[in-house]
């Protein structure tokens, strides 16, 4: 048994330790690290799976930066830079070597945070051994899988945390500067030589002969500040600007080449060490181009930190102070005052921030801002951009910290050049006041409603109304409304005649501002007037009043007549109306009828006036009707679609229309399909409203007792509910054309589709039988003869349900001595399954159990 249980645990091993030392493409571990990131695998899951397959860290770093090519639509395959021979150009490069001129970009770190791996800086700030990558105190390759990992594909929580962060953190005006990629402050390097330009060791220099000696000589500038010239020597050069290089050449070389001119220019130049230090993200040494600047050392450092100033950067050289930097010159101003050209071993400075300052509210670009100690209140608003249009100008609100508690001062507009801030002031600026101070509105029944200004022109009622181009015709002038509001801001309301005031008659009426005017309108002081036309009309519906309608303009105005329409009887409905009235009457309505021909009164009072609220009834004529039609299919002479001539046309008028039935079809057999109609398609509903209710509360009662939901959708029971556009109905067409007017011969409706089908001589047998059969059929035999030509019932059949299904669509029950026909079904319905008592239940469950107890026991044993 032992030896069993060590092959077993061999045979999982060592495919495990296969797989630990096997490897995965770069293309396949892009794949599952994407593929798990989909499933919802937690990062240090997917480390681990990763690293149990041989994959380690530089391979991860090397998926990373194929992805982040292939996201900027570069290609996988594509690595930037050349490889080959050294160009014979004098164009300069920006001082960025790839190590041995190899070309990959795996080699070489192209973020700018790259740029000080010189230093083995991890973004923490640990050393890093550049043998492996370990930490200088312990072995965490596996964290540093994860935090790449975290870059690719950043984890849930990772990412929420980030964002929280970020939504928290201060933004400073101006500290993003050195972050943005698109502004990497890169210096110019292909750009005219500038003659103060100093040269030093690693200078690559071009000495130009020409007039009668042409030559070029190209060299270096040594380590010693010497360049050698062939069949002179060497020449120093070091520390002299490019104007006194030319000048010492000229005066060196003037005795053998006295007929030819002599010009130095600079090629390529030489790297400079640089050192940032304090409050920046990265401080250290860089080594930059000869031409680059305070700026582009402070964007390769990444920038000050959350401490650092931005207002205060300080540049020192042989331990002088050179120039002091204020970022928020050349970003306001465009002034690159203090952003001088470095020089070898340049220190700059950042310290921390004297004074932040944090300003909200009703300003073009709210946030934080870095100030100096002896600025203002209007500097701050001026680096803000100023107030917006909606901003309370005559004071801002300072909230100071003073060392115990705040202290809150309201600067007005004349103290603000003058009001000096500290650090961690916040200073708000209120908007303006949601109120006019010199507005008045008019509204209603005039040309140009709206609101106006109050005072000078327009101080006055009439003044409001000429200003407003006058009153529209439909206007009320009896009296208009006017709401003013008092001193506590409520309101009250003012009649005005308008009409007195224009005519002179009564006085004009002061406005004061805030002054509502409203004139209403004469429709607007009625109920709206409508006329309303039912019937067999082609437009019927409700209708706006018009005064002098008649009852022909009417008809016309709906469309007109139908040709389903009643012209000897049109009716006219008029609402009883007394406003003056003390007593209920017993007539609700007067109604008058008309007779038409052609649209007009023939009969009653010619040119009937309607009124307001009148209803027209235009009646359907009874002797109107359309034709409908039925269709005959199958074995008949003349197949096809009939019109019923009658109300009461019955099967046998239609099978005689269509010439009978011919000699090969079966009309005992015959099948007629309806459609439904909507009062049937109603009860239909209602029934299959009631069953599905009756079904559920059954289904609820089942579900408590056994504690388990029951599903109606799919039961047959609410399937047999289901309602259909049309259903068989069950005919007996032999007796309908032997017996014409009985009651087998029904009344045929619109839509009825008879069909007559051929002569079947079968019979089938199906459901619970030995073996479901179609056979002939014989005459006079009985359903059990066909039976039996099935094998005869089996255990399952409920044999007192036997029914048999016709080919008309009749169905009858064989114990009511029911007889098999030609093309009939005989079905035996299945008994009901009964389901299992609660005590057979336990008793299962208990063999089962016995059976878990004994297989237990035997793997003991063993």
């Amino acid at each position: 048994m032992k030896r069993f249980i060590i092959a077993i645990l061999m045979s999982v091993l060592i495919p495990m330790s296969i797989m630990a030392q096997s490897s995965m493409t770069d293309d396949q571990v892009m794949k599952f690290i994407v593929k798990e990131h989909n499933a919802g695998t937690p990062q240090s899951q997917i480390v681990t799976k990763l690293m149990q397959n041989g994959v380690n860290i530089e391979q991860i770093r090397r998926v990373k930066k194929k992805y982040e090519r292939a996201a900027k639509d570069q290609g996988l395959g594509q690595v930037s830079g050349t490889t080959g021979s050294k160009n014979d150009t004098r164009l300069r490069s920006n001082g960025k070597k790839k190590a041995n001129g190899d070309a990959k970009d795996d080699e070489y770190l192209d973020d700018k945070k790259s740029q000080y791996d010189s230093q083995n800086r991890l973004k923490d700030g640990r050393v890093k051994d550049k043998r492996s990558y370990v930490f200088d105190d312990t072995n965490d390759e596996w964290n540093d899988m994860r935090d790449e990992l975290d870059e690719f594909v950043p984890d849930t929580a990772a990412l929420l945390e980030k964002l929280m962060m970020e939504k928290t953190k201060r933004k400073v005006f101006g500290r993003n500067i050195f972050n943005n990629k698109n502004l990497s402050f890169e210096p110019n390097m292909n750009i005219a030589t500038p003659q103060n330009y100093r040269l030093g060791p690693g200078d690559a220099v071009f000495i130009d002969i020409y007039g009668a000696s042409q030559k070029t000589i190209e060299c270096t500038v040594s380590p010693d500040g010497f360049v050698t010239i062939d069949g002179y020597g060497p020449v120093e050069v070091s520390g002299l600007t490019v104007s006194q290089a030319n000048a010492k050449l000229r005066s060196t070389l003037g005795s053998r080449y006295s007929s030819s001119h002599i010009k130095l220019t600079v090629g390529e130049t030489r790297s400079i060490m640089v050192n940032v230090m304090g409050e920046v993200k990265a401080p250290g040494t860089y080594t930059l181009s000869a031409f680059a600047t305070v700026f582009h050392a402070l964007y390769m450092a990444g920038g000050t930190n959350d401490l650092g100033t931005l207002r205060n950067i300080k540049v020192y050289r042989n331990n002088r102070l050179v120039t002091v930097v204020d970022i928020y010159d050349y970003m306001l101003n465009g002034k690159l005052t203090g952003n001088v050209r470095l020089a070898d071993n340049d220190v700059i400075v950042v310290g921390p921030y004297d004074c932040l300052v944090n300003l909200t509210g009703k300003v073009k670009r709210p946030m934080w801002y870095e100030m100096k100690k002896n600025e203002s209140v209007g500097s701050l608003l001026k680096y803000a951009g100023g107030f917006t249009g909606d901003a309370y100008t005559k004071s801002v609100r300072v909230v100071r910290k003073t060392g115990k508690e705040y202290s809150v001062y309201n600067v007005d507009e004349f103290d603000m050049s003058s009001f000096q801030v500290s650090d961690e002031d916040s200073v708000s600026v209120d908007s303006i006041l949601d109120r006019y101070s010199n507005m008045v509105e008019i509204k209603g029944a005039v040309f140009r409603p709206g609101m106006y200004q109050v005072g000078g022109e327009i101080n006055s009622v009439r003044s409001l109304l000429e200003h407003a181009d006058g009153l529209r015709e439909e206007a009320f002038t009896a009296r208009a409304v006017m709401h003013r509001m008092k001193k506590d801001r409520s309101l009250e309301v003012v009649p005005v005649d308008v009409e007195g005031i224009l005519d002179g008659k009564v006085a004009d009426v002061p406005l004061q501002p805030n002054d509502v005017l409203f004139i209403p309108t004469k429709q607007e002081m009625m109920e709206e007037q409508t006329i309303t036309i039912h019937g067999e009309v082609n437009y019927p519906g409700i209708y706006k009043y018009a005064s002098n309608e008649t009852l022909e303009d009417f008809v016309l105005q709906a469309g007109g007549l139908k040709n389903s329409a009643s012209t000897v009887k049109v009716d006219v409905a008029r609402r009883v109306m007394n406003p003056k009235a003390l007593t209920n009457d017993s007539i609700s309505a007067y109604t008058y009828s008309f007779a038409l021909k052609d649209g007009f009164v023939i009969d009653g009072t010619p040119g009937f006036h309607l009124m307001p609220f009148d209803e027209v009834y235009v009646r359907k004529s009874p002797g109107f009707s359309k034709q409908q039609n039925v269709v005959v299919d199958g074995e008949v002479m003349f197949s096809g679609t009939y019109t019923l001539q009658r109300k009461n046309t019955r099967l046998s008028d239609v099978i005689k229309a269509a010439g009978g039935v011919n000699d090969r079809g079966y009309a005992a057999g015959a099948t007629l399909v309806r459609k439904i109609n909507e009062s049937e398609r109603k009860r239909l509903e209602a029934a299959r409203k009631m069953a599905l209710e009756q079904y559920e509360q059954v289904a609820a009662e089942e579900a408590a007792k056994t504690g388990k939901s029951v599903d109606i959708t799919n039961s047959e029971r609410i399937k047999k509910f289901q309602i259909d556009d049309t259903y068989s109905v069950g005919i007996e067409l032999d007796k309908a054309i032997a017996n014409p007017g009985s009651d087998a011969d029904i009344v045929l409706r619109e839509g009825d589709r008879i069909v007559v089908p051929q002569y079947t001589g079968t019979v089938k047998i199906n459901g619970e039988v030995m073996y479901p059969n179609t056979v002939g059929f014989v005459k006079g035999k009985k359903a059990s003869y066909y039976i039996d030509q099935a094998g005869g019932f089996n255990n399952k059949a409920k044999r007192g349900q036997t029914y048999i299904i016709y080919m008309n669509g009749m169905v009858a029950k064989v114990s009511h001595n029911a007889k098999p026909m030609p093309g009939c079904e005989i079905v035996v319905p299945a008994k009901a399954t009964t389901k299992m008592s609660i005590a057979e239940t336990m008793t299962i469950g208990t063999s089962v159990a016995s059976i878990a107890t004994m297989i237990a026991t035997l793997a003991n044993i063993l």
